[in-house]
């Protein structure tokens, strides 16, 4: 079993990948902005800290008990900061999993592409501008983290998806 954690931009395609490497491993899919929705919460509009640390504790309860039963766990979400990621490593650590970190990478063209294109005909719920503008100023990163790295244009691709399932597993032999 191992803890996949997503990371990248709103509107990167971690969704996308997320749902695909769940399929294929096959995993229990995590999704912060799923937990959100079921507290009534919309995370494009903005949320405060507190509530973002609650949906936190609710995803990490929920990690840790699928982990406990044995299934790889692929947790959808921005990963950002850096203390989130070293908080799904802890939780990895502690049931005695790999923890894997994916990190899809975008450029802010194709985001904008994105954001436009969902707001045109909407696939999801909205982000505003002032919330995409706060997450990629406070966005860290995670060069230095050894993150399998996905290109945003990518996340749907059969052979992407592959290497990330080959990265995974060789993660949990080690």
């Amino acid at each position: 079993m191992a803890l996949v954690l997503t990371c990248g931009l709103s509107f990167s395609g971690k969704s996308t990948l997320a749902v695909e490497m769940s399929k294929a491993l096959p995993a229990a899919l995590l999704s912060l902005d799923q937990i959100n929705e079921e507290r009534g919460l919309r995370g494009g509009q903005g949320i405060p800290s507190e509530e973002w640390a609650a949906t936190n504790r609710i995803a990490h309860e929920r990690a840790r008990a699928l982990l406990a039963d044995g299934r790889h766990v692929v947790v959808d979400d921005t990963g950002s900061p850096r203390f989130i990621r070293d908080e799904w490593r802890a939780t990895a650590s502690s049931a005695g999993a790999p923890f894997v970190l994916v990190w899809v990478q975008i450029d802010r063209e194709l985001q904008r592409q994105r954001v436009l294109a969902n707001r045109a005909d909407p696939g999801r719920p909205d982000v505003t501008d002032a919330v995409l503008e706060e997450h990629g100023a406070s966005f860290e990163a995670p060069g230095d983290e050894e993150p399998f790295v996905v290109d945003a244009a990518s996340t749907s691709d059969p052979a992407t998806i592959a290497a990330v399932i080959q990265a995974i597993e060789a993660a949990t032999v080690r």
